[in-house]
């Protein structure tokens, strides 16, 4: 009744300022749009198989604690007051931890509002800019949310413009991956030109070393010459 109302007066509100001035309106189904966009699917589908993940260990808790009280009930009438008091100790305990996970996992600040938050936050970010990209581009006054709480009694679907959106978001993706594309071509480019530097200098290097040792052997040879005719000489001026 009270979105009825909202909407009623909305309208009527929408109504009065386009008898004041033509008024641009276009809507969106937000749901549709998210269904067709591949990373909002794959980390929908990450954050079912951690809630999943969370639900059965808190079963299995819950599953314990029943077989806990169960026991108990049974085992009763032969248990004494201070085993009774003990089991019902380790029942509440149990209990308790029960109580913190699941306002760990599914609380206000919990760890599915935190990874959702993580996961979607962003692909809903890029949805709402993309929105507003057009809305600013195309100069809509209004663009409405189909699948949102606000009920419209009816929709044209000329002015249903979520597949500009997930155009939109399409040709952003295409440039991003594009810029990242080039990118890492660069980046592999400089790779490859570093590589023929370093290989160019290992064989410099090596043809440096070599020049050495070729002269270094030369040296040699001749100061052995050079020993070779010293000793000669004095041999002859001995005779």
């Amino acid at each position: 009744m009270k979105n009825l109302i909202t909407v009623i007066v909305l309208f009527f509100s929408i109504q009065i300022s386009i008898a004041q001035k033509s008024q641009s309106i276009a809507y969106i189904d937000m749901e549709y749009i998210l269904e067709n966009v591949p990373e909002y699917v794959t980390a929908e589908n990450n954050l079912k198989t951690k809630v999943e993940t969370w639900k059965a260990k808190l079963k299995k808790l819950e599953r314990h604690i029943e077989v806990l009280k169960t026991d108990l009930a049974n085992e009763k009438a032969i248990l004494t007051n201070d085993l009774i008091e003990e089991r019902e100790e380790d029942i509440i305990i149990k209990q308790e931890e029960l109580a913190r996970l699941e306002s760990l996992y599914f609380g206000p600040n919990g760890d599915m509002f935190l990874l959702r938050k993580q996961l979607i936050k962003p692909i809903q970010d890029l949805v709402y800019n993309s929105i507003q990209g057009i809305a600013k581009r195309k100069k809509y006054d209004f663009v409405f949310d189909k699948s949102s709480e606000l009920v419209m009694l009816y929709s044209n679907k000329k002015y249903d413009i979520s597949e500009l959106v997930l155009s939109s978001i399409v040709k952003d993706r295409r440039i991003k991956t594009s810029k990242k594309n080039i990118s890492a071509k660069k980046t592999e480019a400089l790779k490859k030109l570093e590589a023929i530097k370093q290989a160019k200098l290992k064989k410099r290097e090596a043809l440096k070393k070599s020049i050495q040792a070729k002269r270094a052997a030369k040296l040699k040879e001749r100061d052995a010459k050079r020993k070779l005719l010293l000793e000669k000489k004095k041999k002859t001026k001995k005779s």
